[in-house]
């Protein structure tokens, strides 16, 4: 027969199986792993709006030093 398949998780250095959880605590589980899922997204984004702010700075700047003094 096939074996039983488990997952390990790990919280505070401690290892459990999500299987012998209760249901309630695999639900804790599913919320965690999708708030980091959720967190790793949001950073992602902000990293690309970060970089896209510096470079319309960097724009600006540059066609600004392209006018003449005093105009």
């Amino acid at each position: 027969m096939g074996e039983k398949k488990t997952t390990p998780i790990v919280i505070n250095e401690v290892e459990y199986i999500f299987e012998d959880m209760t249901e309630q605590q695999q639900v804790m589980v599913n919320h965690c792993n999708d708030l980091d899922r959720k967190i790793r997204s949001t950073q992602f984004n902000l990293d690309q709006l970060s970089v896209g702010k510096d470079a319309f700075i960097n724009m600006l700047v540059a066609d600004l030093d392209k006018e003449e003094p005093g105009e």
